[in-house]
């Protein structure tokens, strides 16, 4: 790799387990194994040197290339043009079960269109972020063997009618493999990446490459046609759905918030996170948002894993942590990778998130929300659910009231949040519905006490008169984008005074061309030096507020306007600089979630 490519210029493939990032010129930068939160075997997002990678491109001749998704799928197409040729590399993962594995496979099928084409591929893993030696086997058949104490690569070409390519050249180069190619038009070659493939190592024929085609395009179509959606930007709601299904982790049904680690939020920067583990409030979000187009499979084995979390929490200090690993675990030790560079030189890069330990009263509101909005889906809690239910709200009665560090995990101490209140009182409330929905016993008194204590709090300390808006938390005048969803969670009328008051403050302050600053770090100290971009879920909400207000033209203008700043796959990180570039972890489950439920809301008021 010779230079570190534009964060919007990768697509995503992935087994339901782990997942690859591709580039424009055919590079995957960025693979895991045997899960998201594994250690990686290519990393030359975050040290084009030393972090390894595997390229398959054209060779000796000046060529465009374009990336596309096969329709409904997530098979992911890079097609390689020179002046007399066309050649097509076909990327996908073939969708594992939900038995956990150490097996996973990324077939890389290479197909000339049209005229004649060099290729070169150039294998270069480095496990362990690469921190862990390997050793090389080179087989005369074109395949190679990585081995290292984390585990094993194989390589194994893709072959057609007894023969790779039509020439064939397989060197050693450094600590890999490099190989030299010639397909004529109509001619298949490539390669099989495979984490734990039968020794020794096999060429693969044509045919098998092809069925592991078919039976990845099935799943994925089966999979999409259980939509209901069938409104406004269809292809744009239904691409990121999948995109949150790549995010899922089939054995268990958890969802991770981004399954990359140190990309920064500005670039050259310190905000570089480890995204690939599971946020109870995210990962409730994601839930909510595929319920909403009818994916409730999805549903029941998050709110199962989810479960699972409470039952086993103990003792009366924190029932449930800020984020786990896909399994469950709670070790998330974060520590710092000092000898990668960083994407474009932003350091540190780290692993693990310190962010776990941290309190974050809002996600009790997002974890009952999501109960309660799988009850209008039909799945019902069972005794021990509601059991484990009655658990978290009457801790959240006694322990609502205390500082935090609140949804955007600021660094620089705990605050009373107003969002956090805001997310407390939607707890309550829709416990008290459901008690009430399913005729289940609960002391309810003391929960509508509470979220009545809840409600008060936030009128009158919340809001500020000097500012004529709500605040980030009643010790500052700051303001916070968070605040925005208060309509849509049915805390206030769209067309209450104080409410309006916050979203004029709102666009004042924190929106620039449409998009949507959380809040200002410049105000309100983070704990954590620079700036970052505007937040990409914060101008969907942006979005839903502005229609819910009734200013519907100006929603649709400003939701036409987001759709812009995508991918050409149609996928967003986090956060978008001010130049338009993509920055943060990529894809963001945040960002598409909030995409596809202000494109629901969004089209039926439109519609209405």
């Amino acid at each position: 790799m010779q230079r570190y490519p534009a964060v919007e210029n990768h697509g995503l493939i992935g087994d339901l387990q782990t997942a690859a990032l591709v580039t424009r010129d055919g590079t995957i930068d960025w693979f895991c194994a045997p899960r998201f939160d594994s250690p990686s075997i290519f990393a030359g997002l975050l040290d084009r040197r030393l972090g390894g990678h595997v390229q398959v491109s054209p060779e000796g001749v000046r060529y465009a290339s374009k990336q596309l998704y096969l329709p409904d799928t997530c098979i992911l197409i890079t097609r390689f043009m020179s002046d007399d040729a066309v050649g097509e590399l076909v990327d996908f993962m073939p969708v594992t079960d939900e038995q956990p594995t150490d097996r996973h496979r990324i077939v890389r099928m290479l197909r000339m269109v049209r005229g004649t084409m060099r290729f070169r591929i150039d294998c270069q893993p480095r496990f362990n972020y690469g921190r862990d030696e390997h050793t090389v086997e080179y087989h005369h058949d074109g395949s190679a063997v990585f081995r290292s104490g984390q585990g094993t690569l194989t390589m194994a070409p893709i072959f057609e009618g007894g023969r790779l390519f039509e020439e064939i050249d397989v060197r050693p180069s450094g600590q890999g493999v490099c190989a030299f190619g010639t397909l004529h038009e109509g001619g298949t070659g490539g390669m099989v990446l495979d984490t734990a493939a039968p020794h020794p190592p096999r060429p693969i024929a044509r045919r098998e490459a092809e069925d592991l085609f078919k039976e990845t395009r099935e799943f994925w179509r089966r999979w999409i046609k259980k939509s209901h959606y069938a409104g406004r930007w269809r292809e744009t709601v239904e691409r990121s759905a999948m995109t949150l299904k790549l995010m899922t982790y089939a054995p268990t049904g958890a969802l991770i918030a981004a399954p990359t680690a140190g990309l920064p939020e500005r670039i050259g920067g310190e905000r570089n996170w480890d995204y690939r583990y599971t946020w109870i409030r995210d990962a409730s979000l994601s839930v909510q948002a595929l319920m909403l187009l009818g994916f409730t499979d999805e549903a029941q084995g998050y709110l199962r894993w989810l479960t699972e979390r409470v039952r086993e929490a103990g003792g009366e200090d924190m029932p449930l942590q800020v984020m786990y690993r896909v399994d469950g675990l709670r070790d998330l030790t974060e520590e710092p990778l000092p000898h990668l560079e960083g994407y474009r030189k932003s350091a540190p890069a780290r692993i693990g998130n310190g962010a776990a330990a941290q309190l974050q009263l809002d996600i009790y509101g997002d974890v009952l929300n999501c109960a309660y909005l799988a009850e209008d889906w039909g799945l019902r809690s069972t005794h021990q659910d509601w059991l484990h239910i009655v658990k978290l709200v009457d801790w959240l009665c006694t322990h609502w009231d205390q500082v935090e560090d609140g949804m955007w995990e600021t660094r620089a101490g705990r605050r009373p949040f107003t969002y956090g209140r805001l997310m407390s009182w939607v707890a309550f409330d829709r416990a008290i519905r459901l008690a009430h929905r399913q005729g289940r016993p609960a002391d309810t008194a003391r929960w509508t006490a509470t979220r009545d204590a809840v409600y008060q709090q936030i009128m009158t300390r919340g809001f500020s008169p000097q500012r004529g808006a709500f605040v980030q938390h009643h010790e500052t005048e700051v303001l916070d984008a968070a605040l925005l969803s208060m309509p849509a969670l049915g805390f206030l009328v769209p067309e209450d005074p104080m409410w309006l008051g916050t979203l004029r403050a709102v666009e004042e302050e924190l929106v620039s061309d449409s998009l949507v600053y959380r809040y200002d770090p410049a105000a309100s100290p983070d704990g954590l030096p620079g700036a970052e971009g505007t937040f990409t879920m914060c101008t969907f909400w942006y979005v839903e507020a502005l229609a819910r207000s009734g200013r519907l033209d100006e929603a649709r203008l400003v939701f036409e306007k987001m759709l812009t700043y995508s991918t050409h796959l149609g996928l967003y990180s986090e956060e978008i600089a001010p130049n338009g570039e993509q920055v943060g972890n990529f894809p963001q489950a945040f960002s598409h979630l909030a995409l596809i439920c202000t494109a629901s809301h969004l089209d039926k008021m439109l519609s209405d």
